[in-house]
């Protein structure tokens, strides 16, 4: 199984809308993704990749053997965070639990520190999703601790964890 991150492509939109039209992945992220996610929202976001600011967004589909399989992004922060970037991820359901997205994590973290003066990179999962938290654990993220009542998804108050990496960690 070779894990990579590669820049999205148009052709790409089908994948995308097949496993983020899905409610599983769609509770642990954050709101404002459609639901259900069309062919036509997957085209309107690639473009948006496409066209981003390279030094500022970092967006990159996530492949198992060339196959799209999920999707990975830094967005860079602004003002006295410009130096920092928030890292966010999803993946197809039926390929959790097979380590994809620590190492496209890895893979990304490795990317902007290289190519971008990024210093920091954070995530910021739900408390209760577990299996994300452990992929950043496993991707060299610290705990820096948990965000008490940080969150209101689906009309529910939830907690959220703080990881980050240090580039000099990297």
């Amino acid at each position: 199984m070779q894990v990579k991150i590669r820049k999205w492509k148009a052709t790409d939109a089908g994948a995308l809308a097949g496993f983020l039209s899905n409610q599983n992945i769609q509770k642990n992220l954050r709101d404002g993704l459609p639901y259900p996610y069309t062919e036509q929202d997957a085209t309107l976001y690639i473009s948006a990749m496409l066209s981003a600011d390279e030094n500022e967004t970092f967006a990159f589909a996530v492949t198992v053997d060339e196959k799209v399989v999920g999707s990975i992004s830094v967005f860079r922060q602004e003002n006295i965070h410009r130096q920092t970037g928030e890292l966010g991820y999803y993946l197809a359901e039926d390929e959790w639990g097979n380590g994809i997205m620590t190492q496209a994590a890895a893979q990304i973290c490795e990317y902007v520190f290289a190519k971008s003066d990024i210093i920091r990179i954070y995530a910021e999962p739900f408390a209760h999703n577990a299996a994300s938290c452990r992929v950043l654990e496993k991707a060299g993220f610290s705990l820096e601790g948990t965000l008490r009542c940080n969150a209101v998804k689906n009309g529910q108050v939830m907690d959220t964890k703080m990881y980050s990496l240090l580039k000099r960690e990297s």
